[in-house]
């Protein structure tokens, strides 16, 4: 799958039943030796669509349950 199949995607958190952002307003963590994707940084809070600099969510690629043409579905396991 090319990252331009899964920009503009939804992404929602399956046990909170929350929208956490959108995938075109987030960064990718990514190996450099592998070039694989290790996590999704989603930014928490927006100011007028400017990121505020800190607050973000990092969800780790095994997280990630489903991809599908719509959405992104997570599944962080219970604290």
């Amino acid at each position: 799958m090319r990252l331009s199949e899964l920009s503009g995607k939804e992404i929602v958190d399956v046990k909170r039943a929350e929208r956490l952002g959108v995938l075109g307003q987030t960064d990718l963590e990514i190996n450099e030796q592998t070039g694989q994707i290790q996590a999704l940084l989603i930014p928490t809070s927006k100011w007028f669509g400017f990121r505020k600099e800190g607050n973000e969510i990092r969800v780790p690629w095994q997280y990630i349950k489903k991809i599908g043409s719509d959405m992104i579905i997570i599944d962080f396991p219970d604290e």
